[in-house]
């Protein structure tokens, strides 16, 4: 695009960095996906089941998927929420727990190498805007009625 936009910008750096997650965690049989829900497990107490989509913006059916394959790889376990009888709780095992350490030390490369290149000032900026971003997107102030007639 000759006139890069806000959202060209916002897509392309987040395939740009989905890609180099996924080619990372293809080098021990994952994915970035999976990587994300370890990272979203809490891996003392467990997280529940229920509340994994919201934490990481994932629909249930997308995380449903991925839990499921997860068990078959042994990375989490199933067991019943203590605190709610119909709930329950996504452990990590033994397995799952060491592919976590592997997956936030990717994190921290990738943090301390962004760190190293960009300044504190200007990330505080970069924060700043995706928060004002994610801010409109949430409140639907984006597309909303009284925009859409300001173009017409």
């Amino acid at each position: 695009m000759k006139d890069k936009t806000i959202d060209y910008i916002l897509r392309t750096t987040w395939l740009a960095v989905n890609k180099m997650y996924n080619e990372e965690a293809s080098k021990f049989g994952t994915t970035m996906a999976t990587g994300f829900t370890l990272l979203s497990i809490d891996p003392e107490k467990g997280t529940p089941s229920t509340s994994l989509g919201p934490i990481m913006g994932m629909e249930a059916t997308s995380l449903s998927r991925i839990l499921k394959k997860m068990e078959e790889l042994g990375l989490i376990e199933r067991k019943p929420n203590p605190n709610d009888g119909r709930g329950v709780l996504i452990h990590l095992t033994k397995f799952g727990r060491e592919k976590r350490e592997y997956s936030k030390d990717r994190v921290l490369i990738f943090n301390d190498t962004i760190r190293k290149h960009v300044t504190e000032e200007k990330l505080k900026h970069f924060y700043e805007v995706a928060d004002t971003i994610n801010e409109l997107i949430s409140n639907k102030k984006i597309y909303n009625k009284k925009q859409n007639s300001l173009k017409q």
